[in-house]
């Protein structure tokens, strides 16, 4: 089951919004963090979220029991490890 960690900030709203949108991913807050979870690869389009490229290839803060398949202009996809 992959994992995504994102910093909560103003900045990221656009990242997590695309994120709950999804009914297949799960969001919850974890500390400061938000916590994105997935059964199947988590697949964000960063079109969608409206993120700026810089503010795109930082929003990741971790991971877990995965592994970044994509990272790039088009959308971020996290897989199970």
């Amino acid at each position: 089951m992959p994992r995504l960690y994102v910093l909560e900030v103003p900045e990221n709203d656009g990242f997590v919004k695309v994120a709950e949108e999804d009914t297949a991913l799960t969001v919850d807050h974890v500390g400061p963090y938000v916590r994105i979870t997935g059964v199947d690869p988590i697949v964000i389009d960063r079109r969608a979220t409206g993120c700026r490229h810089a503010v795109w290839y930082s929003a990741v803060a971790g991971i877990e029991d995965s592994v970044i398949t994509q990272h790039d202009k088009n959308a971020l996809r996290v897989e199970a490890r």
